[in-house]
């Protein structure tokens, strides 16, 4: 019955708005698509960080502190401002506090102040109405799980959408928090015996009698690659647990799933080529019985028709809202990304080393940014904000962290492979920089898919634009 319901209401939605990127899918971003029809999504990615770099630019507008005033546990607000708050906001060139890096035993304020975080991410993006709300993270970013999990949940949350891994193990999470249980994650380990070490959370135990004795449990949209990927899911998790998929394609933006096959191939620009072994097999996916949704080049109204006529309830879109005014994007950036892709020119590149993730990733080719080798090559390498670290075993037995974008010869001597640090961009400061809280002297990098066409039909000339509002209407200008 509750996947019932929860298909019920979604099935309304045809347009899925991406979670994109850290803070460009942002709260206000979110609540102008639900509110004009779509399946709105916060990224909670990285909130954490974010959060905390808001309230020392002096939280403008005071939405924040708005939100903190809600959460239910106020001594972990207080804590919260009394370390982060900046009343007026510090100068820009200044540096700012920073935030410690998850390990596999998170300290308690961090704990806090994830929960918090998440919780902030959602409520604002709930606000003021009745449509359905997504928040967003990346598999791949195992640790903070069950913490922003529980702070999106307590914020009410109706859809939690995750790719760039397999989300197996999601369900049992949400089904956790919400019967008031224990929490676990397997959070995978490189090297060593054994290749995951899991890690708990009982939310009533760390916040107390206070905590709700039941939550909202949300829907589910694992965002796979495959049918054979939805396939898996369908048999290995109880009846219930998926309210439905988000199938992304290879042209779609972000991260890509790599190319299925042990023998990789890539073009003479160097990315990755897809073969038949990637192409999805959409009348297996309409047989598992589920809602899902085609991301990647579908953002037109012939594209959602296309989707449907696939079997699809409708797309997944996230350049089309990325580009619009109510995006998190730098100004800057995004009207340059704007008028290059209104002209036909701009260039977007499937990066197959950029990501410590290891997944290929699109980046627009963009003049002052880290798409230019040569930017990217007068970068210092550092390694300050720690989003993307991986777990990995040392030689005692406990566990430490590293990531391939961090300074070379720190990377290898905790043991990583030389190799693997060739290309490779810190995600973290690009993509903080790409919505303007990047630290000082750090050049952005944006993340958009290969397709643009929309703009033509947005935008009267180069120089124009256009809101999320806008957007929508357009994709549902045929219906």
């Amino acid at each position: 019955m509750r996947c019932q319901s929860f298909q019920g209401g979604l099935m309304n939605r045809e347009i899925i708005q991406g979670g994109m990127g850290i803070y460009v899918s942002n709260p206000h971003l979110a609540k102008m698509t639900s509110t004009a029809g779509a399946l709105g999504t916060v990224s909670g990615t990285g909130f954490e960080r974010i959060l905390p770099h808001l309230l020392q630019l002096g939280d403008i507008g005071g939405h924040y502190r708005r939100a903190l005033a809600h959460f239910p546990f106020p001594e972990v607000s207080e804590r919260l401002l009394a370390k982060y708050f900046v009343e007026g906001g510090k100068p820009l060139d200044q540096d700012f506090r920073r935030v410690p890096a998850f390990s596999m035993t998170p300290s308690r304020e961090l704990i806090e102040f994830t929960v918090a975080a998440s919780f902030c991410a959602v409520w604002l993006s709930k606000e003021g109405h009745d449509g359905p709300i997504s928040v967003n993270y990346l598999e791949k970013l195992q640790i903070p799980h069950i913490f922003h999990l529980t702070g999106a949940m307590l914020a009410g949350v109706d859809y939690v959408t995750m790719g760039a891994g397999i989300t197996l193990q999601i369900p049992g999470v949400l089904d956790a928090v919400t019967q008031g249980g224990v929490l676990n994650y397997r959070v995978s380990v490189e090297g060593g015996n054994s290749p995951t070490q899991t890690i708990s959370f009982n939310p009533r135990e760390f916040f107390g009698e206070n905590f709700p004795r039941e939550l909202k449990r949300p829907g589910f949209l694992p965002i796979v690659s495959t049918d054979a990927l939805a396939g898996l899911m369908v048999h290995k998790l109880p009846a219930g647990s998926v309210q439905g998929f988000v199938v992304e394609l290879p042209t779609a933006g972000g991260h890509n799933a790599p190319p299925r096959g042990r023998e990789k191939v890539f073009d003479d620009k160097g990315q990755p080529v897809y073969g038949e072994r990637d192409e999805v097999n959409f009348e297996k996916l309409k047989n598992l019985g589920i809602p899902f949704w085609i991301g990647g080049s579908f953002a037109s109204p012939e594209g959602i028709a296309k989707a449907r006529s696939l079997g699809a309830v409708g797309i997944q879109a996230g350049s089309i809202f990325a580009l619009s005014e109510d995006s998190g994007l730098d100004p800057h950036y995004r009207r340059e990304m704007r008028r290059l892709g209104y002209r036909g020119e701009l260039i977007i590149h499937t990066d197959p080393t950029a990501s410590p993730t290891n997944y290929p990733f699109k980046v627009p080719q963009l003049a002052g940014t880290q798409s230019d080798p040569v930017i990217y090559e007068a970068r210092k390498r550092i390694c300050d904000r720690s989003a993307l670290t991986v777990p990995y075993a040392l030689p005692n037995g406990k566990v430490g962290l590293r990531c391939s974008s961090e300074p070379v010869a720190d990377y290898v001597r905790k043991g990583g492979k030389i190799e693997d640090t060739v290309g490779r961009r810190c995600l973290c400061n690009v993509l903080f920089s790409a919505v303007g809280i990047g630290n000082p002297n750090e050049p952005p990098m944006f993340t958009l898919g290969d397709d643009a066409s929309f703009l033509s039909h947005l935008m009267k000339d180069e120089d124009d634009s256009y809101t999320a509002v806008d957007a929508i209407r357009y994709l549902l200008s045929q219906k």
